[in-house]
């Protein structure tokens, strides 16, 4: 009897949580096997982007159909980054996380990264060197790239169909070779979650447990209300037969915690599960990997009211409001890796005068927030692309009836 992905997934997340507790620290033995399978992702990230958005956009067609495509993505982005930060706020507001927490307890501050501000994160999207941004892996900066190039084989045309094959065989040979790592996943889910279990195991939840809580619950009321409504309305699908297609990558993502990372599955499952075309998965995608940070800019909201209780602060209106520019906004440049939401949260606590020393305290949670937010970001991704492809599919038969 053959098992399939899913349930070799879940035997792997499910072992891994079962040996950290048992056997400790001892489990960083496995941690090779997670960073072997975390470096063949990094290995297919960069020309799997680059060759899959370039087609996506040039496959399109034509200016008004690039246009319609990528304006019905980034709206839905927008609104579901924005839903997702005000129930992030509603949230702390009502569960308090931060009260009561001590916070002269945090030890080691560290120190403050440079954002150089939201004028400089929509700046530094803009690549002044394409070839240092793919040799470094600025993900914005090659999605950009990325998109001007398939733009302009779009423009010129017939001239460029040489160019539109090279990357539309490059993207075939990518998908097979992602197709081979994918096998590999259930050994990397065990070699990245069992060294964590085993090293902080459940007791370093204890102090902020309620913080890690109230971030747990505002993603999951996100997923389940936000996206459930968005497949069901626009997207024409059962949400249980969605949330069960995304289930590999949603899986995937909470122990990677890179929405870049787990590109791969989620266009495999959009593709295979949602009834997604590759011309829409390949735009949609890798554009959301990058700038549909939904538990991103949940968390951030989260993080900002938790510093300000903690602290005993209270936030004027404008403040708030601060936060929820900052958070939508700031969470375009967490460019889909680990760690990258705790960077952002910098921007958003110095934007509202908030004290950067929470961050050594909120830093020492901050993995298992990560699994979490993660997971709803590509799920979010994963139900734009059948909005999208759902919007597109409407538009062709009201054109074929005409």
């Amino acid at each position: 009897m053959r098992i399939g992905l899913l349930p070799q997934i879940l035997i792997a997340f499910i072992s891994a949580i079962i040996f950290g507790i048992i056997f400790g620290q001892n489990m960083e033995v496995v941690q090779p096997l997670g960073d072997l399978f975390l470096r063949l992702i990094k290995f297919v990230i960069i020309p799997l982007i680059v060759s899959s958005l370039i087609v996506g956009v040039a496959s399109t067609g034509n200016m008004e159909t690039l246009g319609r495509i990528g304006g019905k993505t980034i709206f839905y982005y927008v609104a579901t980054t924005l839903l997702a930060v005000t129930i992030g706020l509603i949230s702390a507001f009502l569960f308090s996380p931060g009260k009561g927490v001590d916070i002269s307890s945090t030890g080691e501050i560290p120190e403050a990264t440079e954002t150089g501000g939201v004028i400089n994160v929509f700046l530094n999207i803009i690549p002044t060197n394409p070839i240092e941004s793919l040799s470094s892996g600025n993900i914005l900066q090659i999605i950009f790239f990325a998109i001007f190039i398939g733009v302009g084989i779009t423009m010129v045309g017939e001239k460029a169909q040489p160019v539109y094959r090279f990357f539309e065989g490059l993207a075939e040979i990518m998908y097979k070779i992602t197709w081979i790592i994918m096998k590999l996943i259930p050994f990397g889910v065990f070699g990245l979650l069992a060294p964590i279990i085993g090293q902080y195991g459940l007791s370093v939840l204890m102090p902020l447990i309620k913080l890690v809580a109230v971030v747990a619950f505002a993603c999951i009321v996100h997923t389940l209300v936000t996206y459930s409504f968005a497949v069901k309305s626009f997207g024409s699908m059962n949400p249980l037969k969605f949330f069960k297609g995304i289930a590999p990558a949603t899986l995937v993502a909470f122990s990677t915690q890179s929405s870049s990372g787990t590109l791969p599955v989620t266009i495999k499952c959009t593709e295979d599960n949602l009834g997604v075309s590759q011309r829409v998965s390949s735009f949609v995608l890798p554009l959301g990997a990058t700038i549909n940070m939904d538990g991103t800019s949940l968390y951030l909201s989260i993080a900002a009211l938790f510093t300000a209780q903690a602290y005993g602060i209270e936030l004027s209106f404008i403040q708030i409001l601060t936060i929820v520019l900052i958070a939508t906004l700031g969470s375009i440049g967490a460019a889909g890796v680990p760690g990258a939401g705790l960077v952002m949260l910098t921007l958003v606590l110095t934007a509202v005068n908030l004290p950067l020393e929470a961050i050594a305290l909120i830093a020492g949670v901050d993995r298992f927030m990560d699994m979490f937010r993660t997971a709803v970001n590509i799920t979010g991704d994963a139900s734009a692309a059948r909005v999208v492809q759902q919007l597109e599919n409407k538009r062709n038969e009201a054109s074929l009836e005409i």
